[in-house]
């Protein structure tokens, strides 16, 4: 786990439904929030829209236990849910789940990638590495949950790919997928679209080249053992 805090305080909110959301958004820079689970009652919560979007610019703070304030109270959480405006800069909502220590938690980590300028299928062939996902779901104890999981591509070849069974995740971290029996592909290296094309036409025309030479002989004997016909 990485040694990366975040630190939140918030205020319980008794006004509830979307228009004292919207006040709260628009009068006070507040975004109205929720925290719930650990087997206690969810507590409505008001956030500053500022401190929290600060907070977002960090890729860690989505997958990483948060130290919540609430009116002095301090609670561990993560962030399970975010709503935003469709085209504006503002959080409209967010969901946040307390965490028990001895219970396992079902979380989405990110995925960074490396090696891929010395990939035999790059560096040697060519190929275009293809990102099938950026993230994926791990399940966990808290303090066991990674900030991200490195996948290394540095020995992948031409039409190669890696799975998640291909991954090493850290002690006490399982990939969710893979205990439900889906092993999802991560990554994979692959020719351009047009160098392929390319093949397939020079593939082609090698058969059609080799099909006219086959027939030719063939058409020059049909014509020499034709029968000749009267005047």
């Amino acid at each position: 786990m990485s040694k990366t805090t975040f630190t939140l305080s918030a205020t319980k909110r008794s006004e509830m439904g979307k228009g004292a959301s919207r006040r709260l958004r628009r009068l006070a820079d507040i975004v109205p929030a929720i925290v719930y689970g650990a087997g206690q009652e969810p507590v409505n919560i008001s956030l500053e829209h500022r401190v929290l979007r600060k907070a977002l610019e960090n890729e860690a703070f989505y997958s990483h236990i948060i130290d919540l304030t609430i009116d002095g109270k301090g609670e561990k959480v993560v962030l399970k849910a975010l709503q935003r405006h469709p085209y504006k800069a503002i959080i409209m909502h967010a969901d946040f789940l307390r965490v028990d220590a001895n219970a396992k938690i079902h979380m989405h980590v990110p995925l960074h990638f490396k090696g891929e300028e010395i990939a035999p299928g790059v560096k040697t062939a060519g190929g275009i590495m293809n990102r099938f996902i950026v993230e994926a779901q791990v399940t966990c104890l808290p303090s066991d949950l990674p900030e991200f999981l490195e996948v290394d591509v540095s020995k992948l070849e031409i039409d190669q790919i890696l799975h998640l069974s291909d991954l090493n995740p850290p002690k006490g971290v399982v990939f969710s997928s893979l205990a439900h029996g889906n092993d999802i592909a991560v990554v994979g290296i692959h020719a351009p679209r047009g160098a392929a094309q390319q093949d397939d036409i020079d593939v082609a025309a090698a058969e059609k080249e080799a099909a006219a030479k086959v027939a030719a002989p063939v058409a020059a004997s049909d014509k020499k053992n034709k029968p000749k016909t009267g005047k």
